[in-house]
């Protein structure tokens, strides 16, 4: 089998009212790469959000080039060529590890479908049937329309709405929204105490809607510095806070390093980590108990795959960051099905879009807060003619 051509996709969504997408458009970047036995498959450049889509875009294009002709079942080979003879691949960084990713999940794809198996089936088989999913990023809202939310009341009947759907955790920014409805993703230094009672008053009512029995994940999304996420967390360590994510820069493993120091919360991230050199001063230092790779931008299945086993050996758990279209899920289900370490699937509150789940075949979303994997070959996830149709395409023979 050899690879004839690959297609690369930039998906068109028919609602931007998501308002981390607003500015910049819901992107997804899929990437198709085709076989002269009419085998295909699918993988997501998992750039969807924020201003970095085009970049990725280009740079799958840039490796496309190099893998036409060559054998899509040897994965690992390819993932090497793309990270040692393009020069900038092993310089890292997000727009490269995510063309990588994106092509080494479509090949995986490929070789599920080649065999007429999942791919979970090629990595060593299941261990679990079921994935604990959580509700991810309730400040928007738990339905198919988006909110910015303001009064902690509002954040309680979110909580509330994803608990009665099965959900036994939930995630939430509490700092994302500002008292007059503004957005920003930035608190740092010092938090002032008027800020700190609102970020905190939005947690407590959380809490007190859904119990002690639902665990309650803290989304940072890095808006924090080392001195305020080391503040806020001080303030709210009575609620039993089930991790604190992203705490502060990824680019600095020293400064999460310090907040663990001073802080008595778990502590994840990952989704801006990229492949296990990445990773492996967070492991050195343990500074995080749970690291979130994305399978769209780490490496794709082949290198997250070995982020999660060098992550066992330093017992720390995983959760897939998942932000995408339907095909990054699929990913992550794949993978989650496997590895010793899982802890909990992010269901994400994108996930719940028409406007996102109208690009693939199939809908797989969680059933009483838990994820069935999908059986069928490959990835188990496909475009819809129309999402081809209206995406802007390009092909590399």
């Amino acid at each position: 089998m050899k690879i004839t051509s690959v297609d690369i996709l930039q998906l068109k969504s028919e609602d931007n009212s998501w308002r981390p997408i607003k500015e910049t458009g819901w992107r997804p970047i899929i990437v198709r790469i085709n076989t002269d036995e009419g085998i295909y498959g699918y993988g997501e450049v998992a750039l969807a959000y924020g201003n970095a889509a085009d970049g990725g875009f280009a740079q799958t294009k840039e490796f496309a080039k190099l893998i036409i002709g060559e054998d899509p079942m040897k994965i690992e080979a390819i993932w090497d060529k793309l990270y040692k003879d393009t020069f900038w691949g092993q310089g890292g960084g997000g727009i490269v590890f995510a063309a990588i990713s994106g092509i080494d999940i479509a090949l995986w794809d490929i070789k599920g479908k080649a065999l007429g198996v999942p791919i979970y089936q090629l990595l060593g088989g299941k261990i679990r049937n079921n994935l604990r999913a959580y509700a991810s990023q309730i400040q928007f809202g738990w339905d198919k329309e988006s909110y910015l939310f303001i009064k902690p009341e509002e954040y309680a009947e979110s909580a509330k709405k994803a608990v009665s759907e099965g959900y036994t955790a939930i995630k939430v920014d509490p700092f994302q929204v500002s008292q007059d409805g503004s957005f920003s993703y930035r608190n740092f230094g010092l938090i002032t105490y008027d800020k700190l009672k609102l970020y905190r008053d939005r947690l407590v009512a959380i809490r007190e809607s859904v119990g002690p029995g639902i665990d309650i994940i803290l989304e940072n999304h890095a808006g924090t510095d080392v001195n305020s996420a080391i503040q806020f967390a001080r303030t709210i360590e009575d609620l039993n806070i089930y991790f604190d994510e992203e705490v502060c820069s990824p680019l600095n493993p020293s400064l999460t390093k310090k907040v663990k120091n001073k802080v008595n919360i778990p502590l994840a991230g990952g989704e801006r980590i990229y492949s296990r050199w990445g990773y492996r001063p967070f492991f050195e230092n343990g500074s995080l108990d749970v690291i979130q790779p994305d399978l769209g931008n780490c490496g794709g299945i082949t290198e997250g795959k070995k982020i999660c086993d060098m992550a066992y050996t330093y017992d720390v758990l995983v959760q897939c960051h998942v932000c995408g279209s339907p095909i990054a899920t699929a990913a992550a289900l794949q993978l989650e099905a496997v590895i010793p370490n899982f802890v909990i699937h992010e269901h994400n509150t994108v996930s719940l879009k028409d406007y996102n789940i109208d690009f693939c075949k199939y809908d797989y979303q969680p059933v009483n807060g838990y994820y069935e994997i999908p059986n069928k070959p490959g990835l188990g996830q496909e475009l819809t003619e129309k999402a081809i149709e209206n995406a802007f395409k390009i092909t590399i023979k």
